[in-house]
């Protein structure tokens, strides 16, 4: 996700639009129609508004998975309060005993989207892939509406997921949302991190005060981002309804392509429609935790120095994503005595494990056959 300031003129926009009451009344009748009726169904008596269900996605995750080789076990996994994660696990024989490798997805995102990955980095350790709480199969709660509750409540999941897998360690990669809420959890659980892989990683940087002069956004999309900013980020792919999986699949041709090498038809748009029309409790939680332009309200470099030294880091990018990267030069400069490692994909974009698997699975597997 692209991170731009908010500039003066669109916080004036925003506070003429407070002053007549707007966004409380947007952000009121949207939390009615978004949350309580989560824009997926509409009276019984008629169809469903959007054509979607708990089968329908587990059917498009099925056929997500159906070109991956290694065996695997599903299972959902309790944690509290009332909460379950959906995994995978896939395990070579022989291999057991070596670092577990956990794989937690980015915004929008599901375990089926590793497709192109499970069968090599699962070669030399076991490899566990879940679906972050509030996205995917996994359990859809209400989050806290604060920032600081919203990321507890991720963290505090996977802690006690590793506490039910049996798990003493492992090596914890993130992309996008994913890559932040690695950072989080081996900030609070250090001593349950052997490595973390941060894949074009999501809300390491501050907001600048200041927006770039070669770069200014237009009056009419400042006007637009603070009229919207209620909205959940992906809402109107619930409200356009039966119309969504076209929109999906003419909005991003580029899944398509990404994922050429295992399917030609339909398969990844189908299962990322599936993903983001069900309850948006996760999508609200990451809301909750943006300011506008999609900046984090808790920057994860401001906390760096809570992380202790002997973590060692591998920040991943694509050559072609518009992902700003100088947040891995920072992470170098503040951290001199720990291992931190940029690498750069080439040809690949903000999605590096579908746009360049192969290098992309060359890079972590080199990685985890030095972790010890």
């Amino acid at each position: 996700m692209a991170e731009r300031a908010a500039t003066p003129s669109s916080r004036v926009v925003w506070r003429a639009l407070s002053v007549v009451g707007v966004p409380s009344l947007i952000s009121s009748v949207w939390g009615y129609v978004d949350t309580t009726i989560k824009w997926c169904w509409i009276p019984n008596w008629l169809p469903s508004w959007c054509p979607t269900s708990q089968n329908h996605l587990q059917a498009a995750e099925t056929k997500m998975l159906r070109c991956v080789r290694r065996a695997c076990i599903k299972q959902f996994v309790p944690v509290s309060p009332g909460n379950l994660l959906w995994t995978l696990c896939f395990c070579k024989d022989g291999t057991e005993n070596n670092p577990p490798l956990v794989l937690l997805h980015g915004f929008g995102g599901g375990g089926g989207l590793w497709a192109q990955n499970i069968d090599a980095l699962s070669q030399h350790q076991p490899v566990f892939v879940l679906d972050l709480l509030g996205f995917g199969r996994s359990s859809r709660p209400t989050f806290p509406m604060n920032a600081e509750g919203a990321e507890h409540l991720f963290v505090e999941s996977l802690e006690q997921w590793r506490v039910k897998m049996g798990l003493e360690s492992m090596v914890l990669l993130g992309h996008n949302l994913g890559g932040y809420l690695a950072m989080s959890y081996a900030i609070r659980y250090p001593h349950r991190v052997k490595h973390i892989v941060l894949v074009e990683p999501w809300g390491f940087p501050e907001r600048p005060d200041t927006e770039e002069a070669d770069r200014p956004i237009p009056v009419w999309i400042k006007a637009l981002g603070a009229l919207f900013s209620p909205f959940n980020p992906l809402a109107g792919l619930r409200m356009v309804g039966p119309l969504g999986p076209t929109l999906v699949q003419t909005l991003r041709p580029d899944l398509k392509r990404k994922y050429s090498s295992m399917f030609s038809d339909n398969t990844v748009s189908e299962y990322i429609y599936h993903l983001n029309v069900q309850c948006p409790s996760g999508e609200t939680a990451f809301k909750n935790m943006t300011d506008p332009y999609g900046w984090a309200k808790r920057p994860m470099l401001l906390r760096m120095e809570q992380l202790p030294s002997n973590i060692p880091i591998t920040i991943i990018y694509g050559s072609r994503s518009n992902i700003d990267s100088n947040s891995a030069s920072t992470i170098k400069t503040m951290r001199p005595s720990s291992h931190v490692e940029v690498k750069l994909i080439r040809g690949a974009g903000h999605y590096v494990y579908a746009d360049q698997p192969e290098d992309f699975n060359n890079c972590v597997t080199q990685l985890c056959e030095k972790v010890k």
